[in-house]
């Protein structure tokens, strides 16, 4: 796992995850896990199905919202916002390097009434980079 960015109380993002990362997180307490890629993104990656079978063997509750960034709609948005309303905590929601997952957290945020410039600069705290946060919520209707 490239870095775990704590976006807010509960809820962190993270690059891609293999079966160690799952097995680290479960063992820290993570309680949700969210996977943000599509499967076959890249060779090699680790797929989802199997990701989730590891995720339960661990006591871990899993989720698969594939997105890309051209295609991230608002039904992504409602899928992710139900995630976080009704899932355990800690979440870590992953993609391949943070950003969609990041900028799923922050539409969903947005669409509650936080600042977006407020959201951006967290984001970037992390080390992440969302200021697309507008536009793509602008394009998606939010």
């Amino acid at each position: 796992m490239s870095f775990l960015a704590p976006l807010a109380p509960g809820v962190s993002a993270a690059g891609a995850l293999d079966r160690d990362d799952i097995e680290a997180l479960a063992a820290q307490g993570v309680r949700t896990i969210v996977n943000n890629r599509p499967d076959g993104e890249e060779r090699g990656q680790f797929p989802a199905a199997e990701a989730g079978a590891v995720a339960a063997a661990h006591g871990v509750a899993y989720h698969h919202i594939p997105v890309t960034g051209p295609g991230l709609s608002k039904a992504d948005v409602d899928a992710f916002a139900a995630v976080l309303a009704g899932a355990e905590e800690p979440i870590v929601a992953h993609c391949r390097s943070g950003t969609r997952s990041a900028l799923l957290w922050a539409l969903v945020r947005l669409r509650a009434g936080d600042d977006p410039a407020a959201l951006i600069a967290r984001a970037k705290q992390c080390g992440i980079d969302i200021a697309m946060l507008p536009a793509v919520a602008r394009r998606i209707g939010l």
